[in-house]
């Protein structure tokens, strides 16, 4: 990250103390421990934690014309706003949208996870790779059952409703805990999704996830895939709706061939 681009982010969050936590080619990540408007004597409601929030932040990107940056800059992020406040209603877990300015490209968001035992975050991915070190019984049992049947969930409740994420990984899906200290699992990162209802698109999501699990997690990927396509299937079991799953998954199998063909020719 340029010196220019966080002067300009501290510009933009004059008196907020911020951490980078990830850097992507569309947005840059940041932690804060400050609310976007509300005083530190005051607690938030209905979020889970509040100890940090999230900012995200979408920088100029100079190769673009002046104009048309701003236009998207100010699109994007307007967009991705209004989809998380709409996950709620879809029964989706999702960060709590907080504040927007999408002129300027930045988001203030609930920040959602946890530590695991390891001191790692607690990703779908570091969660997988926890249990697995633990050994096959943990790996496999019926709690990573129960979270991957809940990812699977979660997808089809976005994809019957012409929601596409677009970049479905497995550290794009956060563990955190109910009350009773039972995981929950959440959906992050929303700056690359899109209302689509072609079933190629939804096909591609699940062909996304399922290639991040085969190769981070390559000794019990046929099982973990299998439960995620399990919990998928659960939310078109409706007899109206079976339809709808099987062309998904009459095309999930046309996109695995493609993908199995770039392979093949490198």
């Amino acid at each position: 990250m340029s010196k220019e681009i966080l002067d300009k982010v501290h510009t933009l969050l004059p008196g907020f103390e911020i951490s980078l936590v990830s850097q992507g080619a569309e947005a840059l990540v940041f932690v804060t421990a400050k609310h976007p408007y509300l005083p530190s004597n005051i607690t938030p409601a209905k979020l889970e934690t509040t100890k940090h929030y999230i900012i995200k932040y979408r920088p100029k990107k100079p190769y673009r014309h002046e104009q048309l940056d701003l236009q998207i800059t100010k699109s994007r992020t307007a967009s991705e706003a209004k989809l998380l406040h709409k996950l709620e209603t879809l029964g989706v877990r999702g960060p709590k949208l907080l504040g927007l300015d999408a002129p300027n490209g930045i988001i203030w968001m609930e920040f959602l996870g946890f530590r695991l035992e390891n001191n790692n975050f607690s990703s779908l991915k570091n969660w997988l790779w926890w249990i697995e070190g633990k050994g096959q019984a943990e790996a496999i049992g019926s709690q990573a059952k129960d979270v991957l049947r809940e990812v699977g969930v979660a997808i089809a409740k976005l994809h019957m409703n012409d929601i596409v994420h677009g970049d479905l990984t497995s550290s794009n899906i956060v563990l955190t805990r109910k009350d009773n200290d039972a995981l929950q699992l959440a959906l992050i990162d929303f700056g690359l999704s899109s209302y689509s209802a072609l079933v190629e698109d939804k096909a591609v999501d699940l062909y996304v996830i399922e290639r991040a699990l085969i190769s981070t997690h390559p000794l019990y990927s046929q099982l973990y895939n299998e439960w995620l396509l399990e919990g998928y299937h659960s939310v078109y079991s409706d007899a109206k709706k079976t339809s709808q799953w099987v062309d998904v998954e009459r095309r999930l199998a046309l996109v695995r061939m493609r993908g199995r063909k770039r392979s093949m020719l490198g």
